[in-house]
Protein backbone atom coordinates (compact mmCIF):
# COMPACT_ATOMS: atom_id res chain seq x y z
CA UNK A 1 0.00 0.00 0.00
CA UNK A 2 1.48 3.42 -0.55
CA UNK A 3 0.08 6.12 1.80
CA UNK A 4 -0.41 9.20 -0.79
CA UNK A 5 -3.45 10.81 0.73
CA UNK A 6 -2.11 13.39 2.73
CA UNK A 7 -2.48 17.29 1.90
CA UNK A 8 1.09 18.34 1.40
CA UNK A 9 0.73 21.35 3.33
CA UNK A 10 5.00 21.65 4.00
CA UNK A 11 5.74 21.32 0.16
CA UNK A 12 2.82 24.74 -0.59
CA UNK A 13 3.37 26.40 -3.11
CA UNK A 14 3.90 23.17 -4.94
CA UNK A 15 0.84 21.52 -3.78
CA UNK A 16 -1.29 24.35 -4.70
CA UNK A 17 -2.66 22.48 -7.84
CA UNK A 18 -1.61 18.75 -7.29
CA UNK A 19 -0.90 16.38 -4.65
CA UNK A 20 1.96 15.93 -2.90
CA UNK A 21 1.98 12.36 -5.00
CA UNK A 22 2.67 14.32 -8.01
CA UNK A 23 5.45 16.76 -7.21
CA UNK A 24 8.55 15.70 -9.06
CA UNK A 25 12.21 14.19 -8.29
CA UNK A 26 14.73 14.43 -11.22
CA UNK A 27 11.73 14.95 -13.68
CA UNK A 28 9.57 11.88 -12.52
CA UNK A 29 6.92 12.08 -9.71
CA UNK A 30 7.19 10.74 -6.06
CA UNK A 31 4.46 8.19 -7.08
CA UNK A 32 6.45 7.18 -9.97
CA UNK A 33 9.41 6.58 -8.08
CA UNK A 34 7.72 4.94 -4.97
CA UNK A 35 5.89 2.32 -7.35
CA UNK A 36 9.16 2.08 -9.74
CA UNK A 37 11.04 1.07 -5.94
CA UNK A 38 8.37 -1.81 -5.35
CA UNK A 39 7.90 -2.92 -8.56
CA UNK A 40 11.96 -3.60 -8.91
CA UNK A 41 11.41 -5.76 -5.65
CA UNK A 42 8.98 -7.75 -7.17
CA UNK A 43 5.81 -6.20 -6.35
CA UNK A 44 3.05 -5.84 -8.55
CA UNK A 45 0.31 -5.53 -6.49
CA UNK A 46 -0.52 -2.51 -5.15
CA UNK A 47 -3.09 0.30 -3.69
CA UNK A 48 -2.93 3.72 -2.99
CA UNK A 49 -5.21 5.93 -1.11
CA UNK A 50 -6.08 9.19 -2.49
CA UNK A 51 -7.50 12.55 -0.96
CA UNK A 52 -6.27 15.93 -1.69
CA UNK A 53 -6.15 16.45 -5.49
CA UNK A 54 -7.88 12.64 -5.95
CA UNK A 55 -8.61 12.92 -9.42
CA UNK A 56 -5.29 13.97 -10.63
CA UNK A 57 -3.69 10.60 -9.18
CA UNK A 58 -6.36 8.90 -10.80
CA UNK A 59 -5.79 10.58 -14.04
CA UNK A 60 -1.86 10.17 -13.40
CA UNK A 61 -2.25 6.53 -13.28
CA UNK A 62 -4.81 5.90 -16.35
CA UNK A 63 -2.48 7.69 -18.49
CA UNK A 64 0.53 5.62 -17.62
CA UNK A 65 -1.32 2.03 -17.71
CA UNK A 66 -0.71 2.20 -14.08
CA UNK A 67 2.81 1.73 -14.78
CA UNK A 68 1.96 -2.12 -15.76
CA UNK A 69 1.28 -3.00 -12.17
CA UNK A 70 -2.27 -4.35 -11.24
CA UNK A 71 -2.97 -0.78 -8.92
CA UNK A 72 -5.80 -0.35 -6.79
CA UNK A 73 -7.16 3.42 -5.71
CA UNK A 74 -8.88 3.94 -1.86
CA UNK A 75 -10.29 6.98 -2.15
CA UNK A 76 -11.01 9.06 1.36
CA UNK A 77 -13.38 11.62 1.12
CA UNK A 78 -12.19 12.34 4.14
CA UNK A 79 -8.53 12.14 5.62
CA UNK A 80 -8.38 8.64 7.86
CA UNK A 81 -5.07 9.09 8.89
CA UNK A 82 -2.65 5.74 8.32
CA UNK A 83 -4.55 3.53 10.88
CA UNK A 84 -7.93 4.46 9.20
CA UNK A 85 -6.33 4.21 5.25
CA UNK A 86 -5.49 0.80 5.93
CA UNK A 87 -8.61 -0.32 7.37
CA UNK A 88 -10.35 1.02 4.52
CA UNK A 89 -8.10 -0.48 1.70
CA UNK A 90 -8.20 -4.11 4.20
CA UNK A 91 -10.20 -5.98 1.67
CA UNK A 92 -7.40 -5.27 -1.14
CA UNK A 93 -4.20 -6.53 1.43
CA UNK A 94 -6.23 -9.91 2.38
CA UNK A 95 -7.57 -10.57 -0.74
CA UNK A 96 -3.98 -10.22 -1.91
CA UNK A 97 -2.25 -11.84 1.17
CA UNK A 98 -2.33 -15.56 -0.64
CA UNK A 99 -4.94 -18.28 0.21
CA UNK A 100 -3.87 -19.02 3.86
CA UNK A 101 -3.70 -15.43 4.43
CA UNK A 102 -0.33 -15.36 5.57
CA UNK A 103 1.77 -13.57 3.17
CA UNK A 104 2.98 -10.45 4.31
CA UNK A 105 2.29 -6.54 3.02
CA UNK A 106 4.09 -3.65 2.65
CA UNK A 107 2.99 -0.36 4.00
CA UNK A 108 5.39 2.74 2.34
CA UNK A 109 4.93 6.59 2.43
CA UNK A 110 5.02 8.23 -1.12
CA UNK A 111 6.96 11.36 0.73
CA UNK A 112 10.31 9.10 1.64
CA UNK A 113 12.93 8.04 -0.68
CA UNK A 114 15.28 5.63 0.72
CA UNK A 115 18.03 2.52 -0.27
CA UNK A 116 16.49 0.56 2.33
CA UNK A 117 16.65 -3.12 1.32
CA UNK A 118 12.69 -3.90 1.53
CA UNK A 119 13.08 -8.26 0.80
CA UNK A 120 15.79 -7.99 3.38
CA UNK A 121 13.40 -5.70 5.62
CA UNK A 122 10.64 -9.11 4.43
CA UNK A 123 12.56 -11.89 5.44
CA UNK A 124 13.63 -10.22 9.06
CA UNK A 125 9.86 -9.97 9.49
CA UNK A 126 8.89 -13.67 8.33
CA UNK A 127 12.15 -14.88 10.70
CA UNK A 128 11.14 -13.33 13.62
CA UNK A 129 7.09 -14.13 13.14
CA UNK A 130 6.38 -10.31 13.69
CA UNK A 131 2.87 -8.78 13.59
CA UNK A 132 4.71 -5.16 12.20
CA UNK A 133 8.17 -4.40 11.41
CA UNK A 134 9.04 -0.81 10.84
CA UNK A 135 12.09 0.41 9.50
CA UNK A 136 13.74 2.90 12.05
CA UNK A 137 16.82 4.79 12.53
CA UNK A 138 19.03 6.47 14.80
CA UNK A 139 18.66 9.99 14.03
CA UNK A 140 16.85 13.20 15.20
CA UNK A 141 12.84 13.97 14.90
CA UNK A 142 10.62 15.13 16.61
CA UNK A 143 8.73 11.82 17.65
CA UNK A 144 10.48 8.42 18.26
CA UNK A 145 9.23 5.36 19.00
CA UNK A 146 10.97 3.25 21.70
CA UNK A 147 12.41 -0.41 21.47
CA UNK A 148 14.38 -2.97 23.93
CA UNK A 149 17.61 -4.75 23.14
CA UNK A 150 15.41 -7.47 21.16
CA UNK A 151 14.10 -4.61 19.15
CA UNK A 152 10.49 -4.80 20.51
CA UNK A 153 8.08 -1.92 20.21
CA UNK A 154 8.08 -0.60 24.34
CA UNK A 155 6.73 3.37 23.48
CA UNK A 156 7.09 6.22 22.64
CA UNK A 157 8.37 10.00 23.15
CA UNK A 158 7.52 13.37 21.78
CA UNK A 159 11.19 15.25 21.91
CA UNK A 160 14.27 13.68 23.49
CA UNK A 161 13.27 15.66 27.15
CA UNK A 162 9.72 14.46 27.06
CA UNK A 163 8.39 12.25 29.53
CA UNK A 164 8.43 9.01 27.67
CA UNK A 165 5.22 6.70 27.51
CA UNK A 166 5.81 3.32 28.34
CA UNK A 167 3.52 0.52 27.35
CA UNK A 168 5.96 -2.35 27.94
CA UNK A 169 7.99 -2.34 30.11
CA UNK A 170 12.00 -2.72 29.85
CA UNK A 171 15.32 -2.18 31.50
CA UNK A 172 16.73 -0.74 28.83
CA UNK A 173 14.87 1.17 25.57
CA UNK A 174 16.72 2.91 22.74
CA UNK A 175 14.91 6.14 20.98
CA UNK A 176 14.44 5.51 16.98
CA UNK A 177 12.90 7.20 14.10
CA UNK A 178 10.13 5.82 12.43
CA UNK A 179 10.94 6.00 8.38
CA UNK A 180 7.29 5.22 7.14
CA UNK A 181 7.95 1.83 5.33
CA UNK A 182 6.25 -1.23 7.40
CA UNK A 183 6.11 -4.89 6.73
CA UNK A 184 2.94 -5.68 8.55
CA UNK A 185 1.26 -9.14 8.42
CA UNK A 186 -2.90 -9.47 7.03
CA UNK A 187 -3.82 -10.57 11.22
CA UNK A 188 -3.49 -7.35 12.15
CA UNK A 189 -6.16 -6.14 10.34
CA UNK A 190 -8.79 -8.51 12.46
CA UNK A 191 -7.00 -6.26 15.77
CA UNK A 192 -7.56 -3.23 14.64
CA UNK A 193 -10.73 -2.15 16.78
CA UNK A 194 -10.91 1.26 15.81
CA UNK A 195 -12.97 2.65 12.93
CA UNK A 196 -12.86 5.97 11.22
CA UNK A 197 -9.84 8.77 11.74
CA UNK A 198 -7.09 6.82 13.63
CA UNK A 199 -2.98 6.53 13.68
CA UNK A 200 -1.55 3.06 12.80
CA UNK A 201 1.35 4.10 15.54
CA UNK A 202 -1.59 3.96 18.33
CA UNK A 203 -2.71 0.38 16.83
CA UNK A 204 1.16 -0.33 16.99
CA UNK A 205 1.38 0.79 21.04
CA UNK A 206 -1.84 -1.06 21.78
CA UNK A 207 -0.85 -4.08 20.43
CA UNK A 208 3.04 -4.33 21.46
CA UNK A 209 1.28 -3.14 25.36
CA UNK A 210 -0.89 -6.49 25.07
CA UNK A 211 2.36 -8.56 23.84
CA UNK A 212 2.28 -8.45 20.19
CA UNK A 213 5.71 -8.67 18.12
CA UNK A 214 6.01 -5.42 16.83
CA UNK A 215 9.48 -4.74 15.73
CA UNK A 216 12.23 -2.67 14.64
CA UNK A 217 14.28 -3.25 11.59
CA UNK A 218 17.41 -1.36 11.80
CA UNK A 219 17.84 0.67 8.54
CA UNK A 220 21.00 2.96 9.83
CA UNK A 221 23.25 1.82 6.84
CA UNK A 222 20.90 2.85 4.15
CA UNK A 223 20.49 6.29 2.11
CA UNK A 224 16.93 7.82 3.61
CA UNK A 225 15.10 11.02 3.22
CA UNK A 226 11.33 12.61 4.12
CA UNK A 227 10.67 14.72 1.08
CA UNK A 228 8.31 16.94 3.16
CA UNK A 229 9.70 20.55 2.40
CA UNK A 230 10.80 22.35 -0.93
CA UNK A 231 14.43 21.94 0.51
CA UNK A 232 14.00 18.42 1.07
CA UNK A 233 13.23 17.98 -2.37
CA UNK A 234 16.07 19.87 -3.45
CA UNK A 235 18.69 18.10 -1.65
CA UNK A 236 16.94 14.74 -2.76
CA UNK A 237 17.68 16.04 -6.59
CA UNK A 238 21.33 16.51 -5.72
CA UNK A 239 21.48 13.57 -4.30
CA UNK A 240 19.62 11.81 -7.22
CA UNK A 241 21.98 13.54 -9.39
CA UNK A 242 25.12 12.11 -7.60
CA UNK A 243 24.06 8.99 -7.67
CA UNK A 244 23.15 8.76 -4.07
CA UNK A 245 20.19 6.57 -4.52
CA UNK A 246 18.38 5.87 -7.70
CA UNK A 247 14.89 6.71 -9.32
Amino acid sequence: MVLAAGLGTRLRPLTDDRPKALVEVGGRSLLEITLARLHAFGIHDVIVNVHHFADKVISYLAERDNFGMHIEVSREDVLLDTGGGLKKASWFLLEQSGLAGAEPFLVHNVDVVSTIDLQRMVQFHRDNKALATLAVQHRETSRYLLFDEQLQLCGRQVGRDAKPEIVRAAPKTDALAFSGIHVISPRLLTLMKKEGVFSIIDTYLRLAGSGEKILAFRADDYYWRDLGKPADLQQAARDLEQGVFSA
